[in-house]
């Protein structure tokens, strides 16, 4: 063909002008092979000037290796003339003048001319693409988890060695299968409808939220996994590629956990339901050893020596301190199961309650209590009346006895939770005691001193918790003490 006669339907000039503005090399050549034209991309590209190009065949810009079997390629493109890629499924690589390779892409159209129909092909080096390629595979290659890469069919185009370690498979026997091969039978039903549903909605994400995952070994053997999908953009299509980890570890651990937090749970269940069987079959018992005592020391009071009044007293005040110990007891262990419902509960009212049980000795300790506006919280009336009166009675119980004690009681809202105070000017808390006050029967004072059967901080603890909060405490020795606590603030009232 003379490249300077005009194609059929196409001026010339045109043409030329065209394939000149290509962003890629063009070339065009007949059904020998012979190059009839190239563009200024060729040039560049391959090395070679026009006028050199135009004196050689396609099959000199192809590797030697490759060259015996180009022929043949050739006759069949002519032998079904359409456009389409160029070696589908093999890896290319073209020949520059001075010898060295360069893997491509190439992309064949036919032309037809008045004197014949002609190959006219679009080269692109794809060098910088196989290297990014490259590196990307490393990177798979290198991941502490296994990686798999699907097609939209769900074809496995790659995986890496943690892949063939953890389904036992070679790659090899895994490439161009479908990605179900690694699903146990059982749930492959599904899979195909939601790998379609991830396509249509792409973005990284955890596979199967709420959903139990399993993989299936080579042997069939199945394991608990966890999968996250990464959509991996392409310039021809889209994949997803899957990190797989095998959790089987972790859900051996969870289930120990649960099965430990359920044996705890009747642990404690069976725990409360004997304190709270003891404290209540004691009672009985106990008043008929204190009320006798405390007659037999009404009546016979200076009666006897005193080495006797001194025993009787002694008694009386054992079984009273025994009675209240059972008393704070029995309470403890009601906490959690009276199955009384939550509640919108005023905290004002229950405040109110909790002083008017403690008037006695408000109005004996000449106390002052200064409280802000409370709001209403959900909360069980009787339990937030019994921990009021716990905190308070505290702040009164450890007080200094040459000043008069002040007790300052607000609430302040923080996100979801309301935080409620009870300040005092008391005689404090070394901070190395903060944890210790809230466990049971624990006292940081002789009963001479501060009497008390160690379970007051321990039921307010109690109670705050099966409300969902948290009580904590601020304080200083001589520098009085704050206790703090949290109620959920949903469903109640702003203050």
């Amino acid at each position: 063909m003379d490249p300077r006669k005009p194609l059929a339907g196409l001026p010339q000039q045109l043409f030329q002008q065209v394939v000149e503005a290509a962003p890629n090399a063009m070339v065009m050549a007949d059904q020998d092979g012979r190059i009839l034209f190239g563009n200024a991309q060729m040039e560049k590209l391959f090395g070679y000037s026009r006028e050199e190009l135009l004196a050689i065949s396609v099959d000199r810009l192809v590797p030697e290796r490759f060259r015996a079997a180009h022929a043949g390629y050739r006759r069949a493109f002519y032998a079904d003339l359409k456009s389409r890629p160029m070696g589908i499924g093999r890896d290319l690589f073209a020949l520059r003048k001075d010898g060295s390779e360069f893997p491509v892409e190439i992309g064949l159209n036919p032309v037809t001319t008045d004197e014949g129909v002609f190959i006219l092909a679009a080269i692109a080096d794809i060098t910088e693409r196989r290297r990014l390629e490259e590196r990307f595979r490393q990177v798979v290659e290198a991941a502490p988890n296994a990686m798999v890469m699907v097609d939209r069919e769900g074809r496995i185009v790659l995986v890496n060695s943690q892949t063939e370690k953890l389904f036992a498979y070679a790659r090899e026997e895994l490439f161009g299968k479908p990605i179900e091969i690694l699903v146990p039978e059982r749930l492959r039903g599904g899979h195909h409808s939601y790998r379609e549903a991830y396509f249509d909605e792409l973005q990284p994400r955890p596979m199967g939220s709420g959903r139990d995952l399993y993989g299936r070994r080579k042997d069939g053997s199945e394991f608990p996994v966890e999968i996250g999908l990464n959509p991996v953009r392409t310039s021809e299509e889209v994949f997803v590629l899957a990190a797989i980890a095998d959790i089987t570890q972790r859900k051996r651990a969870e289930h120990e956990l649960l099965k430990r937090t359920e044996e705890l749970a009747r642990s404690n269940h069976d725990l409360e339901q004997f304190a709270y069987v003891a404290s209540h079959d004691l009672q009985e018992p106990l008043r008929a050893v204190a009320g006798p005592l405390q007659l037999l020391q009404r009546r016979y009071q200076g009666q006897l020596d005193a080495r006797a009044d001194e025993f009787i007293a002694h008694a009386v005040d054992g079984a009273t301190r025994m009675q209240k110990l059972i008393d704070d007891l029995l309470a403890y262990s009601r906490v959690g199961r009276t199955g009384t419902a939550h509640q919108l509960t005023d905290c004002g009212e229950a405040l109110d309650q909790a002083l008017k049980s403690l008037s006695v000795v408000l109005q004996e300790s000449g106390a002052v209590v200064n409280r802000g506006e409370l709001p209403t919280a959900m909360a069980i009336p009787t339990q937030l009346t019994l921990l009021f009166q716990n905190l308070v009675g505290n702040a009164l119980k450890f007080r200094y006895e040459d000043r008069p004690v002040q007790i300052d009681i607000g609430a302040q809202r923080q996100g979801d939770d309301w935080v409620i105070s009870v300040r005092d000017n008391g005689i404090g808390i070394d901070p190395q005691y903060f944890e210790r006050i809230f466990l049971i029967f624990q006292r940081l004072h002789s009963r001479a001193q501060y009497p008390g059967t160690g379970l007051g901080l321990a039921l307010c603890k109690r109670i705050v918790e099966q409300h969902g909060g948290r009580i904590w405490v601020e304080s200083a020795p001589g520098s009085g003490t704050t206790f703090f606590f949290t109620l959920s603030a949903k469903a109640g009232r702003n203050v």
